[in-house]
């Protein structure tokens, strides 16, 4: 059994991306983040040290994605997965959606995304 907190469109800005100008210029990013784990406890106990608490995850997604700039934004959703699952000994798993909407094309369209699903 699996239950699941969902944190929805936290909007970081950040500097990743292949070209140079994506790397001077801030842009926005958008994530998705569905955190699998046992829940029943926390239900039972209502005590935030038997779930995860998400202010936290919020915070640690906030510092890779506006930290160290990368080329892909496949990597900084894979450096998302791998702090998690590292510090957060409840999860069992988790699903990043990492959206770029407005990545510098010619061409107009609705961004790019990314999603990774990791497990223990």
């Amino acid at each position: 059994m699996t239950d699941t907190i969902f944190l929805a469109g936290i909007e970081i800005f950040g500097r990743h991306g292949c070209s140079e100008f994506e790397r001077q210029q801030e842009q926005l990013f958008i994530v998705d983040a569905e955190l699998y784990l046992d829940l029943r406890r926390a239900g039972k106990t209502d005590d935030l040290g038997d779930t995860i608490d998400y202010v936290q995850v919020i915070r640690d997604i906030k510092k890779i994605v506006g930290g160290t700039p990368r080329n892909l934004i496949e990597t900084v959703a894979q450096d998302i997965c791998e702090i998690l699952l590292r510090k957060y000994f409840l999860l069992n798993g988790l699903k990043i959606t990492l959206r770029k909407p407005s990545p510098p094309v010619e061409e107009k369209f609705g961004g790019a995304a990314v999603q990774i699903v990791r497990h223990r």
